[in-house]
């Protein structure tokens, strides 16, 4: 996972964390983006998304060949 997929899920789910606790939003909607802000920020500090390995979906960067 690239740095710029961690920082935008990372700021995502804290936007839903804020609109959660200052009740913009709530109910059951509430509750699934709050599960979804969860995982976002567990994939973001683990730097790894489980739903990429069966898309073969990367955002890393390409690395450039020494030689």
């Amino acid at each position: 996972m690239g740095s710029t997929d961690r920082i935008l899920r990372a700021i995502i789910a804290v936007a839903i964390g804020l609109l959660f606790f200052t009740k913009v939003i709530s109910g059951t909607l509430g509750i699934v983006l709050l599960v979804l802000a969860v995982v976002f920020l567990a994939t973001s500090f683990i730097s790894f998304c489980p739903l990429y390995l069966p898309f073969g979906l990367s955002t890393l960067g390409k690395k450039k060949q020494e030689g």
